[in-house]
């Protein structure tokens, strides 16, 4: 028997079926660098609309994690497909590089009570090292971008242009110094963000206080409340978890509209809201009777006395007041929360602050009858605060709650409230009555905004309108100053302000931060030196990155960037962060956001839903992701996870993703191999020339590259994702190229039959490799390289693949839908001659098919071809209202070549293993193709 193996036309590929990505992919990390790719691409795009995706920085400190992966990842997904969507799409990635964090490492390193400028000398040095040991790691992950030239919040010009950016804003009327209380970090010694603060579980003492009513109002209490007089004393009642605010109380809090009760029990008269009167007497375990009601307003200025202070306080009314729990009455002490400063302000009050930078009572502190407060802690002082309440007979309840406390955000330890003379960019202050505020014009700017994913609007939307004031001076050494010079006696700024601000950018543009810090103010101030005060006060890191539309976007990258950035993205937690610390001071600044479009993922978990810990040991690094399976892989798994929400991962889930891989590797290993042998210029027929199965095929391709290309535009990776490999395993895979395989292997190489699929498998290439390359980008060079035959080329210098036009394609689309559903019923029916033991192969069958109407049509028009369509030897269809698929076995010979079963096997003598067909394609005018 002869063996004709090589008058077949078999696939041949240098495009290895292992991809071995782990240990290839650092390689072309190397390549790509020394033959500058992203510099090859910028030059190819030039000219083209500009897309801008602006970088938020990530912090300096530590290895890469898991969540920067996917971050990073996700941005480069973006910047390749608008590159090859025909933007000019830089990607400046950048650092955030002050901050406490830095410092704190750095007193962990040296110790503290280090001279400031060696602090700032110490942490510029750490920071360097920090961003080099990252910047390694996102390169690791094929992130292509301007590495060699980042931007860095510590940049001596972008250091510069934010004190630019303070001075804007100061000239805007958004920037006031004000004593109010701001969240602080007994640990840090410093005020912090919103976005520093995180909510943990503490444990905390819950007390009920009686505050007694003054001797000199218990008529007008009487009187509020219906009475003629009062039978005994009268107590108003908070409820509060901090009893070391207690000595700086100012008052208590009603709500205006609310009913309150007063109710007689054998501790006195309590004055109690109405709808907690029962829970509250239930507390004290006490027996009460109510004597008389009133609305919260008909009791503001009532004077009452401090529980352990001699100095009285006053009801009076605030809308901030709940009674979800406690009391319905609110212990104020403007110094220690933001509700009782409010109000405060609004009756006077004092700030009073007894507390220090230290979180210990103040040496002036007034003593408890059981002892000092001064020198002592805030929470040292909880307990003395309770003993002096008890001792005093107005302690009506204690207890141990555990509750949500904010904590600070590094230290993971409790924060206090604490008023501070602090600088603010505020939400309602402004420089003159015509001017909006700042809160309104950030509003109309989160209304201009899209969202990706569209629950992002309301959840920014909703921080806009409730956010406080944002406190932007820090107390620490490693940061950017907040360059002015306040009055001595008056604390009032500079007249010649702005002019100084510009002198201290300029030097600070040419030697840092410590240029400040180093600085003479005789310098610049002359005679007036003895007059004012140079301020020490850093900005907050938040304030750092939130200016980047200004120190980088149209300053030192400007000429790779654009204002407004066509999109900010980041993590879900970046909305009370980055986001919004851009949106303020680009609204300051110019009155809109500075970014067209948000897009926010999620976190990442476990394959549990787990978050991520050291401890429960469910980490997976993205370093060891890359060393053991490849950062193609890992990038595979970024983009099929909807990141809208949770991305989930875990070695089993990773396991799946390299399956996914390696189908998607083995369909471009079939495409490389059978069209390796087939040169474009010289073999590609025109489409009309093309069998009508393998137009269906284009037809096809064109389809699942229109979804592509719009789930790209829309950001939905993950659709993309789900049609490649669609695309693989259904319409690839699982039909055409199953079909394709005898006509590629068997006819002529020349022929008609073959060129017509191998042109449709050249397009199909070209489109599925352009596709797959924002997201697997390893893979997608290695493709590119077989396909142009090119060492200096690359897929990232193209464009989308402009597909060949032809008519008809909606029909063919409809007519192979049709043929592809009757497939499905004759592999069905071949699987059960299979199972039955009366075939071992469907070549071995023969399939008899009765339709009607459009399918009859559809499968008639392939004639002779159909047999290629199901895979079988023979197939025929005939005409009948009752549709039926039957399949037989044949008897017929076995061809040796192609492997059919065919009566004319062995009717050429000269040839007897083989059939007529081949004959034919090997000696004769070749196997005439229709359709398939």
């Amino acid at each position: 028997m002869a063996d004709y193996k090589h008058t077949l036309n078999l696939p041949d590929t240098p495009f290895p079926m292992r991809g071995d990505l782990a240990k290839r992919e650092p390689a072309w990390v190397k390549d790509w660098q020394e033959k500058k790719l992203y510099e090859k691409i910028r030059k190819a795009a030039k000219g083209r609309p500009r897309f801008v995706l602006h970088d938020g920085p990530p912090y300096a400190n530590g290895d890469i994690h898991i969540g920067h992966a996917v971050n990073k990842i996700l941005k480069d997904i973006i910047v390749r497909s608008k590159t090859l969507a025909g933007f000019d799409a830089p990607y400046v990635p950048g650092w955030d590089c002050h901050g406490l964090p830095i410092e704190h490492q750095i007193e962990k390193l040296h110790g503290k009570h280090i001279p400031g400028d060696k602090v700032r000398e110490l942490c510029r040095a750490y920071a360097g090292e920090q961003v080099e040991r990252q910047k390694k790691d996102f390169i690791r992950l094929g992130v292509l971008g301007e590495w060699d030239n980042p931007y860095l919040t510590m940049a001596f010009r972008t250091e510069a242009d934010e004190i630019r950016a303070v001075g804007r804003i100061l000239e805007k009327g958004y920037l006031y110094q004000g004593l109010k209380p701001v969240n602080w970090c007994l640990d840090c010694g410093s005020a912090l963000a919103e976005a520093e603060v995180e909510y943990e579980d503490k444990t905390s003492p819950a007390i009920d206080v009686a505050f007694p009513v003054h001797d000199n109002h218990a008529g007008k209490l009487a009187n509020a409340f219906g009475l003629t007089h009062l039978r005994g004393p009268a107590f108003a009642v908070i409820w509060t978890t901090t009893p070391w605010t207690l000595p700086a109380n100012e008052a208590v809090s009603v709500h205006p509209e609310f009913d309150y009760d007063l109710v007689e029990t054998p501790k006195g008269a309590l004055i109690l809201a109405h709808e907690l009167v029962e829970s509250c007497l239930k507390r004290y375990e006490l027996e009460g009777t109510v004597v008389g009601s009133a609305k919260g307003v008909a009791l503001d200025q009532i004077l009452l006395r401090h529980p352990f202070q001699a100095r009285d306080v006053a009801i009076i009314c605030g809308t901030h007041v709940t009674i979800d729990a406690g009391t319905g009455q609110v212990h104020t002490a403007p110094a220690h929360g933001v509700d009782d400063y409010v109000v405060g302000k609004r009756y006077g009050l004092p700030v009073n602050n007894p507390v220090g930078d230290d979180g210990r009572f103040l040496g002036n502190t007034p003593a408890l009858a059981v002892g000092e407060l001064a020198g002592k802690t805030v929470w040292d002082a909880n307990p003395l605060v309770l003993q002096e309440l008890e001792a005093k007979g107005l302690l009506l309840r204690q207890e141990k709650i555990r509750h949500s406390y904010p904590h600070c955000w590094r230290h993971k330890t409790p924060i206090i409230f604490r008023a501070t003379t602090q600088w603010f960019i505020g939400m309602e202050h402004k420089a003159d009555e015509n001017a909006p505020t700042l809160r309104w014009v950030a509003e109309r700017a989160v209304d201009e905004t899209q969202f990706f994913p569209a629950w992002g609007r309301a959840r920014l939307e909703a921080m806009m309108k409730t956010r406080p004031d944002w406190c932007v001076s820090r107390q620490r050494n490693w940061g950017v100053p907040i360059p002015f010079f306040l009055h001595r006696e008056t604390g009032a700024l500079h007249p010649r302000t702005p002019e100084l601000i510009e002198a201290v950018a300029k030097r600070v543009e040419q030697a840092g931060i410590e240029a400040w810090f180093s600085l003479d103010a005789k310098e610049l101030l002359g005679a007036e030196v003895d007059q004012y005060r140079k301020m020490s006060d850093t900005l907050d890191v938040w304030f750092d990155s939130g200016t980047t539309h200004l120190s980088v976007m149209r300053g030192s990258h400007a000429e790779q960037s654009a204002f407004p950035a066509d999109l900010y993205l980041e993590g879900s937690d970046q909305h009370r962060g980055w986001f919004q610390s851009s949106l303020l001071t680009a609204c300051a600044i110019d009155g809109r956001a500075p970014y067209q479009a948000l897009l926010t993922h999620g976190f990442v978990v476990d394959g549990k839903g787990m978050k991520m810990s050291k401890s429960k040991g469910n980490v997976i690094a993205p370093q060891k992701v890359s060393d053991t399976l490849g950062a193609d892989i890992l990038r595979l798994w970024v983009a099929a996870t909807d990141y809208s929400g949770e991305l989930s991962i875990s070695d089993e889930i990773l396991k799946r993703v390299v399956e996914a891989y390696r189908r998607i590797r083995n369909t471009l290993r079939f495409l490389l191999a059978n069209t390796a042998d087939f040169d474009a210029a010289k073999d590609m027929l025109p489409v009309a020339e093309w069998l009508e199965i393998d137009r269906y095929a284009l037809a096809m391709t064109r389809q699942m590259q229109a979804d592509a290309e719009a789930d790209y535009a829309r950001y939905e990776f993950h659709r993309v994702v789900q049609a490649l490999q669609t695309f693989c395993s259904e319409d690839l895979g699982g039909f055409y190229l199953d079909i394709l395989k005898d006509r590629l292997y068997t006819t002529q190489v020349g022929s008609r039959a073959r060129r017509s699929a191998q042109s449709a498998l050249w397009h199909i290439t070209q489109s599925f490799v352009k596709l797959m390359a924002p997201i697997l980008s390893f893979t997608a060079e290695e493709v590119w390289q077989v396909v142009s035959g090119e060492a200096d080329d690359s897929v990232m210098l193209q464009t989308w693949h402009a597909l060949p036009a032809q008519d008809g394609e909606a029909e063919l689309l409809a007519k192979w839908a049709l043929i592809r559903g009757v497939r499905g019923e004759v592999t069905k029916a071949l699987e059960d001659l299979r199972i039955e033991g009366r075939i071992g192969a469907p070549l071995q069958a023969e399939v008899t098919l009765a339709a009607d109407g459009d399918k009859y049509a559809a499968l008639a028009s392939l004639g002779d071809d159909l047999k290629y369509v199901f895979i079988v030897s023979a197939a025929k269809v005939v005409q009948s209202a009752e549709e039926t698929v039957s399949a037989t076995p044949l008897a017929h010979a076995k061809c040796e070549r192609c492997w059919h079963v065919r009566a004319d096997v062995g009717a050429d003598a000269a040839h007897a293993d083989l059939c007529g067909r081949c004959v034919s394609n090997l000696f004769g005018e070749g196997d005439p193709r229709a359709c398939a």
